[in-house]
């Protein structure tokens, strides 16, 4: 729960490619970006360089507790941030400490670069001993004075944002989900939605008919972390769940090419009932996080590798009674 609390509130190489027929043979001629890749101590030099550029602008903030000096983020858009938590500093969530971790990160790849066994074995004894000591020493947190007062710390010293999630979690339990997004109004609101689902925001797929349809019925659902490109991929699923001849939702980051015609040339399952596709709601790892809740909500997994033969089998599916749209 203190995770959940500080985790709320702190919240390639391109290529191009031409394609030409000479004498019946098929050619393919790609073009990528110059890469540099760096070995021995060139590559520990730039590595602890770039270490050191981050942990220099993050131990700035370095305090007891709450108590650290305020950095000003500079933002490409908008007015910049003043903010005295290593978290914005680095733009990247990392729980407790993160500030501390930065810095320590620094001095550890310092002493790498003079002994690499030696500070790998270092370093795995000192992890198994710290997490023995902090399991010894761990207190779980359940009040909503300490929710509160956990939240407010990581909110930057915002007691009514520290507030509103403690009584957000204390509505909805640990287990419960909670969403944080921009208001339409000067004021901070709470909503909660009361019953055992789960709401997404959803974009429905090209030509889907899918705004004609009101719900789905006790459906199987794919949840696909990737786009949906190959046919066959498509094609094995619909062998899947032939048999059961229920309708079928798949939840997706995109479906797109021969997939997508397939999807839906082959609606009728040789007498199922209806096949949906959604875009998977939000980006980069918002995106994976939403798809993780709703593989755990419908008992299903995300599936990562290409949904063929071997890599996807019926107890992958999730299942829901309903899904309304």
């Amino acid at each position: 729960m203190y995770g959940v609390a500080s985790k709320l509130a702190s919240s390639i190489s391109s290529a191009s490619a031409s394609k030409k027929w000479v004498c019946s043979r098929f050619i393919c001629n790609r073009n990528y970006v110059a890469k540099d890749i760096n070995f021995g101590v060139g590559a520990q030099a730039a590595m602890l360089e770039g270490v050191s550029e981050v942990a220099e602008a993050v131990k700035t903030t370095m305090g007891l507790g709450p108590k650290g000096r305020n950095v000003i983020v500079e933002k490409s858009m908008g007015n910049p941030e003043v903010s005295k938590d290593g978290v914005t500093v680095t733009n990247k969530v990392a729980g407790d400490g993160t500030t501390y971790a930065n810095v320590l990160t620094q001095a550890i790849l310092t002493e790498l670069c003079k002994s690499i066994a030696d500070m790998r074995s270092g370093i795995n004894m000192a992890v198994d001993a710290v997490i023995s000591d902090l399991k010894r020493r761990a207190r779980m947190i359940s009040t909503l004075e300490e929710i509160t007062q956990v939240a407010t710390i990581f909110a930057n010293g915002e007691h009514e944002i520290g507030e509103l999630i403690a009584r957000a979690m204390e509505r909805v339990g640990k287990e419960g989900i909670i969403i944080v997004s921009d208001g339409i109004t000067q004021d901070n609101e709470l909503e909660v939605v009361e019953g055992k689902g789960m709401k997404l925001a959803r974009e429905t797929i090209k030509s889907s008919d899918l705004d004609v349809l009101q719900e789905l019925q006790n459906p199987l659902i794919l949840i696909y972390g990737k786009e949906i490109l190959d046919s066959l991929s498509i094609a094995y699923m619909f062998v899947l769940v032939e048999k059961e001849k229920r309708e079928v939702l798949v939840v997706a980051e995109d479906v797109e090419g021969d997939a997508l015609d397939l999807l839906f040339l082959s609606r009728n399952l040789g007498g199922s009932k209806q096949v949906c596709a959604i875009k998977a709601p939000g980006f980069g790892e918002n995106r994976r996080a939403n798809l993780e809740d709703l593989a755990i909500l419908t008992g299903g997994e995300v599936i990562y590798k290409d949904p063929n033969r071997g890599n996807v089998n019926m107890e992958m599916f999730g299942t829901a009674k309903k899904v309304k749209f």
